[in-house]
């Protein structure tokens, strides 16, 4: 069984499809003979933009909270950085909050 990573995002709740649609094009997503599988949980991200960013959303210097989705999905590991490469363009901050974990499955322990 190919390795398989969890690929985890925070994304505003009005882009989260755009993202989603990114990734499961480049291949996240997939398990034996399912696509588009994600999960996601809906929350509040606070962040405050300093010196020198361009924020999206918000004003430098001011913390701002914003309604965001985690979004949650797996991925083989020879598509991992084409995954990674479409979540970070089709996220709308300068700087997407993300992340890739190995996974250990049933399979990889017998």
């Amino acid at each position: 069984m190919p390795r398989l990573y969890k690929v985890e995002c925070y994304v505003p709740v009005d882009h989260a499809e755009q993202v989603k649609e990114a990734v499961f094009a480049a291949g996240a997503g997939r398990y034996e003979a399912y696509d588009s599988c994600a999960w996601q949980t809906e929350g509040t991200g606070q962040f405050r933009p300093l010196e020198g960013s361009d924020p999206f959303i918000g004003e430098k210097g001011k913390v701002e909270h914003v309604r965001e989705v985690k979004v949650e999905c797996i991925c083989r590991e020879e598509v991992l950085k084409n995954v990674l490469r479409a979540l970070v363009e089709a996220h709308p901050y300068e700087e997407p909050a993300y992340g890739a974990f190995p996974l250990i499955t049933l399979e990889d322990l017998t």
